[in-house]
């Protein structure tokens, strides 16, 4: 499913249009994504978290030399799917 799929099952649930749809899942997206950068998770209680991670400056390897490359440390995105969602997956 991709983003325009996703408005149309927004549209056609909701009994919106899809210009309206797109709408509220661009604010959505929005704010998940300022709530993120503030350093904040996003809990959608049934649904799952949200959150950022520190990941540590480490050293790699280049796979096509082999040569030794230094990774900069970096904010990660995490997401946890709540027990509604991996509840509905297993089904």
């Amino acid at each position: 499913m991709n983003k325009s799929d996703l408005i149309n099952a927004i549209a056609k649930e909701a009994e919106v249009t899809k210009v309206q749809a797109g709408t509220a899942l661009d604010t959505v997206l929005t704010a998940i994504e300022k709530s993120l950068k503030k350093g904040e998770s996003v809990i959608l209680v049934g649904f799952g978290t949200f959150s950022t991670a520190e990941r540590k400056a480490r050293t790699g390897r280049n796979p096509a030399t082999g040569k030794a490359i230094k990774i900069p440390k970096r904010r990660v995105v995490r997401f946890k799917a709540g027990k509604g969602l991996s509840d509905a997956v297993k089904k």
